[in-house]
């Protein structure tokens, strides 16, 4: 009877763990990470007896974690990868509807500044149509800055962002390992507790939503965490931490340090996975080009549009100023240069000249001196080396459409430079142009034919061939003097006969200056040369410009080019303006110029283009993360999760267990009192 009721307390026992066992859960159905648990139960050592052995009852000999540690770990890494998409796809979302707006990007400003030139060109001498162009050049340089801004805000949150995820990586870390320390405190006495290991397995997935991590399981009661490139974040009890700082090439760019004791390492470069590795994934392969290619697409605009301004007359006659700021202005040109952290000298900075705007690229570029005075130069974006040059080299050479020279300070071997030709241009363009009449939309040489002229012949208008580079003020100066104050020159034929028909050029003077021929009858352009003269009218500076005649002029008609003297009514420079809305003037590549590069709205069309398209993608992908994510945990929780249907039956099945064991107990004190009752 003693056996028989300590089989029934056995049971009664047991029965009444694993209601225990069950009603936990079912009470933790809606816990986080919560894995069910259920007991686990053997028969205890039998007794010998004359009849052999009698068993004696039962006994828990584990509570058992229904945890499938591939199906976890699967939750894990698609939890980091889909959070990485997520974070990336809202911050290239705003980006995509920023670029391609009608009211927030920059076309609709491109096309009405141009139009804004169609019309002046239409009738130049009219005061409010210029206006109209200063106004929409006013408008355009707003719009390159409101863009610029609001790229430069998306920068200031992913800065602000990598902080908060900062601290809830810490955070989670330090969690993780205490829960490493309270989980070997706890095995020590038995079998490791169940509820603290989902504890910790949930505080890793969590972690996993906010950083790529991979675990260790050093034993059955210890995770060990890395993080890119195998940084140790948590090892047993002990946890690393990450740090947010000003970036060593950019302080306006926040970077990661790894921080373990007393040592720091950057790994900003390493990170990946989770909301930080995809805001750090956005920054780098989109935020910064469309930075970059926004402000390109600023420089070419001025530059080209300062330049061919710079070509002809103003209604009162004089050469062209530029529409918006010098792309060179000298408040700018130190600017594109940043030091890095640590370098021998803090003062010593680079400045950057932009020389070719057609040339330019969207990367950035590192300097790194090899010694006081010798340097390399590195394209970002594809690791493309160029060097070694020498800042003693002049003029300095020149690498996609810009020039190094020094600014300040002196250098050491190791001193590294972040060189960034485009980045800011957006921010720093403006519309510096205030008075209408000073647009120059004349050409500054016209020709006239003879009043006696008696041929068919006609000659077009001259256009100048050689340009006036306003970056150069000496070579400025002797162009636009030598066109100001050349001799007026006559184009005289010959008699017609033949094949060909002879011409003479001379000037005021009757000096022949050039003799060539024509094909009567067909369009025949010439190229003619105004050499630099000796003495006065003082021509600093040989130049050529170009016409073509058509037609069969008579013997002795001739052709005037002079200086264009109160051409009010002339269009001709205002509708070269015009023809830059459809000439490539971005990206061209000096190895092929004339059959790469692309205009002002294909450029830009390019940008939105590919922000378009990454932005499909990143929403492509961010459904294939979500769907993978969810067939996980489903997997996950097929195996692990708390099925309340099940959980009920079970309720069912130890509660009679429960009053069976107890049936059992009744049994044997009803034998035992009968007993008693009998003696």
């Amino acid at each position: 009877m003693a056996d028989l009721l300590s089989i029934g307390l056995s049971g009664l026992g047991a029965s009444k763990t694993s209601l225990a066992i069950t009603g936990h859960n079912i009470s933790n159905v809606n816990t986080p990470g919560f894995s069910r648990q259920e007991t686990v139960q053997s028969t205890r050592i039998p007794q010998f007896s004359g009849a052999g052995y009698i068993g004696s009852g039962t006994t828990i000999t584990d509570v058992r974690r229904i945890y499938n540690e591939f199906l976890t770990t699967q939750v894990r890494s698609t939890t980091a990868l889909d959070s990485d998409v997520q974070s990336y796809l809202s911050q290239i979302n705003q980006l995509d509807s920023l670029l391609a707006g009608s009211t927030t990007g920059l076309t609709p400003g491109l096309q009405r500044l141009f139009s804004s030139l169609q019309t002046a060109a239409e009738d130049p001498a009219n005061i409010p149509a210029r206006q109209l162009v200063l106004s929409e050049a006013e408008g355009v340089a707003k719009r390159f800055n409101t863009v610029y801004d609001r790229l430069y805000e998306q920068n200031g949150f992913i800065n602000k962002q990598l902080s908060a995820v900062t601290d809830q990586v810490n955070q989670l870390a330090t969690s993780i390992a205490g829960l490493n320390e309270a989980i070997a405190v706890a095995a020590a006495n038995g079998e490791p507790p169940n509820d603290l290991l989902d504890a910790r397995e949930e505080a890793v997935r969590k972690l996993s939503t906010f950083i790529g991590v991979t675990v260790v399981q050093q034993d059955a009661n210890s995770f060990n965490l890395f993080i890119g490139s195998g940084q140790p974040l948590v090892v047993g009890s002990t946890a690393a931490r990450l740090e947010v700082g000003p970036g060593q090439s950019d302080p306006l760019r926040s970077e990661i340090q790894f921080v373990t004791g007393n040592s720091r390492q950057g790994i900003t470069s390493l990170i990946s996975g989770g909301e930080m590795g995809g805001l750090l994934r956005y920054r780098k392969d989109v935020l910064d080009t469309s930075l970059n290619a926004v402000g390109r697409l600023a420089l070419s605009v001025s530059d080209q549009i300062n330049s061919q301004l710079g070509q002809g007359l103003d209604l009162k006659g004089n050469f062209g100023e530029p529409l918006f700021r010098g792309i060179n202005d000298p408040s700018l040109i130190g600017f594109r240069s940043l030091a890095r952290l640590g370098n021998s000298d803090t003062t010593a900075n680079l400045n950057v000249l932009i020389t070719d705007t057609t040339q330019l690229t969207t990367s950035d570029y590192e300097v790194e001196f090899t010694s006081a005075s010798d340097y390399t130069l590195r394209r970002t974006s594809d690791g493309t080396s160029f060097g070694p040059f020498n800042t003693a080299t002049l003029p300095a050479p020149e690498v996609d459409g810009f020039s190094l020279a020094v600014a300040s300070g002196t250098f050491a071997a190791g001193d590294r430079f972040l060189v960034m030709p485009t980045r800011n241009a957006g921010s720093n363009m403006r519309a510096d142009l205030k008075k209408a009449e000073e647009l120059a939309f004349a050409s500054p040489l016209k020709g006239q034919a003879s009043p006696a002229n008696t041929g068919t012949g006609t000659m077009s208008q001259p256009s100048v061939v050689t340009q006036i580079d306003i970056y150069d003020p000496v070579a400025q100066a002797n162009l636009e003097t030598s066109l100001r104050n050349a001799p007026p020159m006559r184009l005289v034929f010959d008699t017609a006969g033949g094949a060909t028909q002879n011409y003479t050029v001379v000037d005021i003077n009757g000096n022949t200056l050039a003799t060539g021929n024509i094909v009567p009858g067909q369009n025949n352009k010439l190229t003619l040369t105004v050499p630099a003269a000796v003495g006065p009218p003082p021509v600093p500076s040989s130049f050529q410009f170009e016409v073509t005649v058509s037609g069969r002029p008579a013997s002795g008609d001739n052709y005037t080019v002079a200086f264009n003297t109160n051409g009010v009514s002339d269009n001709r420079n205002a509708l070269k303006l015009v023809g830059l809305q459809s000439k490539a003037t971005v990206g061209i590549d000096p190895a092929s110029p004339t059959t790469t590069g692309a205009t002002f709205s294909d450029a830009y069309g390019d940008l939105v283009e590919r922000v378009g398209t990454l932005t499909s993608q990143a929403r492509v992908d961010g459904e294939a993360t979500g769907a993978i994510l969810k067939q996980a945990t489903n997997n996950r929780d097929s195996v692990s999760a708390v099925n309340l249907d099940e959980e009920a039956a079970k309720l069912i099945q130890f509660e009679q267990y429960y009053q069976a064991s107890a049936q059992i107990i009744q049994v044997a004190r009803t034998l035992f009192d009968t007993l008693i009752n009998t003696l």
